[in-house]
């Protein structure tokens, strides 16, 4: 893979709320460490940076704008330059202006990180490669937690993330590991 220049790593939803006990057990438990070496890496190189949060609609949501979850976690605090792009639904392009935004920078490749990896990186990914974007989601830098499926079988969340990454691998996107970039970069 040939990393461009100006490749937008997109944070998906790095908010406090995202570590509530009350969403359940998750996977990747090393999700957040591969976020951060990718965000490090993106700015020691000055790459294009697009942190996004989720401002719920509904106040029993851990995202939900009056109380301190819909906050991000200080360690993925949007630096000096960097876009902050602020959702009401999962899929980050959906009114809000992030696709006009990588448009006008002549963007065309993004990698996708952050949470949930069936909802808002799925979403925001399906898009993004619906929009023509080069499209890459980063599998051990996202996650998600266990979930019933529509018959109400339990799911672990490695299976929910599995199917997931199953759905938008070859066809919305790329999938890759935090290490394939990185060694693909040292290239």
């Amino acid at each position: 893979m040939e990393l461009k220049a100006n490749a937008a790593l997109i944070i998906i939803d790095q908010q406090k709320g995202i570590l509530h006990p009350r969403l359940g057990r998750r996977n990747n438990p090393q999700a957040e460490e591969r976020m951060l070496e990718l965000l490090g890496h993106w700015r020691r190189t000055a790459r294009p940076v697009i942190h996004v949060q989720h401002l719920s609609r509904s106040p029993d949501s851990v995202f939900w704008p009056q109380q301190p979850g819909v906050e991000f976690q200080q360690r993925f605090e949007p630096g000096a330059g960097e876009r902050l792009i602020q959702k009401q639904v999962p899929d980050a392009f959906c009114a809000t202006g992030l696709e006009a935004c990588l448009r006008e920078g002549q963007i065309g490749q993004l990698l996708i990180v952050g949470v949930a990896t069936n909802n808002s990186v799925e979403s925001t990914a399906r898009t993004a490669g619906n929009l023509g974007f080069d499209t890459w989601v980063i599998e051990d830098a996202c996650f998600t937690f266990d979930k019933a499926d529509f018959f109400g079988n339990a799911r672990s969340a490695e299976d929910v993330h599995a199917m997931s990454l199953g759905n938008l691998h070859g066809e919305y996107a790329t999938v890759v590991s935090s290490d394939q970039i990185l060694a693909a970069e040292a290239l």
